[in-house]
């Protein structure tokens, strides 16, 4: 039986090779184009997609780049083994929405957040400026106004998490963003905390990152973000990853009841 899919669109691109370069990325990501086969010929394509070869060509180069493809002379334009694509990349993650994720991808990119944003939480606590703080804050703000179930709260609950990596003052952190982004659509899309007590138990451990960042307290800055992960896990009922450290058989840390 095979997992169910949920897909998460997220809109058109906004021209015309990146708009070919989604279709097929999504195509390959979907399984439609498998791995190791030949992509169709450039008559095939530019005749499905009405485009010039042109297009097409630069589509091609995009879909390299990302890992998707390879292209080898006298043997054509081939789709690459999944562990070649560069799964960092914004438009990777985002056609892996829009093809349809499951379970298992849900938790994988849990994993990478446990294996990251504690740590920048960590180090926000250490390095973080009065700008920071007032940052924070107001991603904070902008989640208590807005609807659970609003573009302004998924706004704001990005802007959040994009300010600790960037209070962390590590490049590399600041560059996960793409990662939280498409955690953060697929969680909120999947599972808004529109219940009250969802709602309350979410700002409260946001708020701790918060508090903790602002008071230079990085362990529990790390333990308020690893706990925002693992209730975010639970809305959407993905299977809970096993955090550096943490037994699979260990409870996760218990929310407080509001």
């Amino acid at each position: 039986m095979k997992p169910r899919l949920v897909v998460i669109p997220t809109g058109r691109a906004h021209s015309n090779h990146a708009e070919v370069a989604r279709s097929i990325g999504i195509d390959i990501i979907a399984r439609r184009f498998a791995e190791g086969a030949k992509l169709p010929g450039d008559a095939e394509l530019t005749a499905r997609f009405g485009v010039s070869r042109p297009v097409l060509r630069e589509a091609v180069k995009t879909l390299v780049a990302k890992g998707l493809l390879s292209t080898k002379a006298r043997v054509g334009t081939v789709v690459r083994e999944r562990g070649a694509w560069n799964m960092f990349d914004a438009d990777v993650l985002a056609w892996h929405l829009d093809a349809g994720i499951d379970k298992r991808f849900l938790g994988d990119l849990a994993e990478i957040r446990l294996a990251v944003e504690p740590r920048a939480a960590a180090l926000a606590a250490a390095r973080r400026s009065e700008a920071d703080i007032a940052e924070l804050q107001r991603s904070m703000d902008g989640m208590r106004r807005e609807a659970s179930d609003s573009v302004g709260f998924a706004d704001a609950d990005l802007a959040l998490h994009v300010a600790v990596a960037n209070a962390s003052g590590n490049l590399f952190m600041r560059s996960i963003g793409s990662v939280i982004e498409a955690a953060l659509r697929a969680s909120f899309l999947l599972s808004a905390p529109v219940e009250p007590q969802d709602r309350d138990t979410v700002l409260l451990w946001h708020q701790r990152i918060v508090d903790a960042i602002a008071d230079g307290n990085a362990q529990a800055a790390a333990a308020a973000m690893t706990e925002v992960i693992y209730n975010g896990m639970r809305r959407h009922e993905a299977p809970e990853p096993v955090a550096a450290g943490r037994r699979p058989d260990d409870a996760a840390p218990a929310a407080p009841v509001i």
